[in-house]
């Protein structure tokens, strides 16, 4: 992002301010301002009391009422995090306060009306993210004819610490999953308020970007966000892989992870952390408590149980994943055929020997190749993959896809030789490509223009098709189709089935039971 569209977007909107829209929610009249293109923006627009002090993890509480009209005329500051919210982008301002949303609508429906909602989940580990980060703006979305929602949740240990003493003072006897609560807080925010923008709270499409991807299979599972969204959409992400390959999953071991983690900050007891500055639970160690929970509140079932139970959310889907996803999160430079396998069981830790002996290394060109190939597969296709597949077994409309453009990427920035990496749709998921000054190419324009479109039809339809695109089929089954978003857009095969079969086999091996299914107690 350049500081000269940064300093364009400021200019722009200072004068926008006195004209601009209000919108009467359940706790006080906001005012937007004009973003431009006919769009109004509700920006750092409160849908939980701030998560501090004694609400330290604890469930979203009610916003308080305000008298006047509030100003939601800027960001508000991310959850607190360690590092940035993505590659190439600078660290967001944050405050443990951050319980906000913002909402882009076109002017013309600025009133109630009913207009499909796409709210979206960014990504960022469960340590990283921030909805102002300008690739995640919905202007241009919104100018197709729906209402764009954007939100933050509480991240890191902030948002997804298990502890034995937060289960005992839990009504529901768990703990942990606070960020996935705090999801939840938005989208029944959204069924009640929505209509204020123009918004239609029966038609509501979840989409979510690598974590935020995660977070939409999970509010699938969810039995508490059944209802408050009738589409999802999956990118680069989602957790169907075996619950054996992640045990710091499981709430047991979450609870003997947060009362080592407590111990490394010097905190004996609850009340000990919860005084604690925000910025003393980021850093060191903080990782192995950062992640979701099975079996808390929010998520009694991984979402493969809760598919292979039948207790999902039975809404269409559109996920997919990208052809080169870890060349933006790996470095490859250190990767050698003599110590592949090595190298991969230090990252990921044990894994059955089929998996690695699938992706041949012989030299240490293959071996790059084969790492990207392995990690794609592994972290985030086979989930993509399987999602799409388990949705179709189910009955309920399915669509997949295989990202594989290569946005032109500067040389010599950080960005560079990254190809259809990680992160690398959201360009043209949010039809942002002049948001930077590269050397995009009619072929890049085509296909911002063509995902867009897909991306939106299915918000209003749960179908992306439509007049003039490449026809998108349903997924049917192992072999797909999927719709690889390139130069031509075209179904068929993803290139990578035979991996993926091995992926296939390998899991079915684990669970004991078929795809779809799992093992009788």
């Amino acid at each position: 992002m350049t500081s000269a569209f940064l300093l364009a977007a400021v200019l722009t909107a200072l004068p926008a301010l006195a004209s601009a829209a209000t919108a009467r929610v359940d706790t006080g009249t906001l005012r937007g301002l004009d973003a431009g293109g006919g769009v109004t923006a509700y920006e750092g627009v409160p849908y939980a009391a701030p998560p501090v002090g004694p609400l330290r993890w604890r469930e979203p509480q009610p916003v308080t009422a305000w008298r006047g009209v509030r100003p939601a005329t800027a960001f508000a500051p991310a959850c607190p995090q360690h590092g940035v919210s993505m590659p190439g982008e600078p660290p967001p301002r944050t405050e443990e306060d951050c319980l906000y949303l913002n909402v882009w609508t076109p002017k013309a429906h600025a009133g109630p009306g009913r207009l499909p909602v796409m709210v979206f989940i960014p990504g960022g580990g469960y340590e990283n993210g921030a909805t102002s980060l300008p690739l995640y703006w919905g202007d241009r979305l919104a100018r197709r004819g729906v209402v764009v929602v954007t939100l933050a949740y509480r991240l890191g240990v902030l948002g997804f610490l298990a502890h034995p003493e937060l289960t005992a003072e839990s009504p529901h006897k768990v703990s942990g999953d606070y960020g996935l609560l705090d999801q939840i807080g938005a989208l029944s925010w959204v069924r009640r308020n929505i209509a204020a923008f123009g918004g239609d709270p029966r038609k509501v499409t979840i989409f979510g970007q690598s974590a935020g991807a995660m977070s939409v299979s999970m509010l699938m599972a969810s039995p508490l966000s059944q209802g408050l969204f009738q589409r999802a959409i999956g990118e680069s992400g989602g957790l169907f892989e075996p619950v054996q390959l992640a045990p710091s999953y499981q709430l047991a071991t979450a609870e003997t992870d947060g009362v080592a983690f407590a111990k490394s900050r010097g905190a004996t007891s609850l009340a000990d952390l919860r005084k604690l500055p925000a910025e003393a639970l980021l850093g060191h160690g903080a990782t192995r408590v950062s992640h979701p929970v099975i079996q808390s509140y929010a998520l009694p079932l991984s979402p493969y149980d809760a598919f292979a139970a039948g207790r999902q959310a039975h809404v269409p889907v559109l996920t997919g994943w990208n052809a080169e996803e870890p060349r933006s999160l790996t470095d490859l430079s250190t990767v050698k055929a003599a110590t592949f396998a090595a190298d991969i069981t230090s990252a990921f830790g044990p894994l059955p020997p089929p998996l690695i002996e699938a992706y041949p290394h012989a030299d240490d060109a293959q071996a790059r190749q084969a790492r990207v190939d392995f990690e794609r597969d592994l972290r985030f296709a086979w989930d993509n993959w399987a999602w799409a597949r388990l949705a179709a077994k189910a009955g309920q409309p399915a669509y997949a896809y295989r990202f594989e453009q290569k946005p032109p990427f500067p040389a010599g920035s950080v960005r560079a030789g990254w190809g259809a990496s990680h992160y690398a749709e959201l360009w043209y998921v949010f039809d942002h490509l002049d948001q930077e000054t590269w050397a995009w190419t009619p072929a890049d324009r085509r296909l911002a223009d063509a995902m867009t479109s897909y991306w939106v039809n299915f918000a209003r339809a749960g179908d992306p098709n439509g007049s003039g695109l490449p026809a998108w089929p349903r997924l049917q089954g192992v072999a797909g189709p999927v719709l690889r978003l390139g130069d031509p857009i075209a179904a068929g095969p993803p290139p990578e089935l035979k991996t993926l079969t091995v992926f296939d086999a390998t899991y079915t091996a684990l669970r004991g039971a078929p795809f779809g299914e799992t093992k009788a107690p």
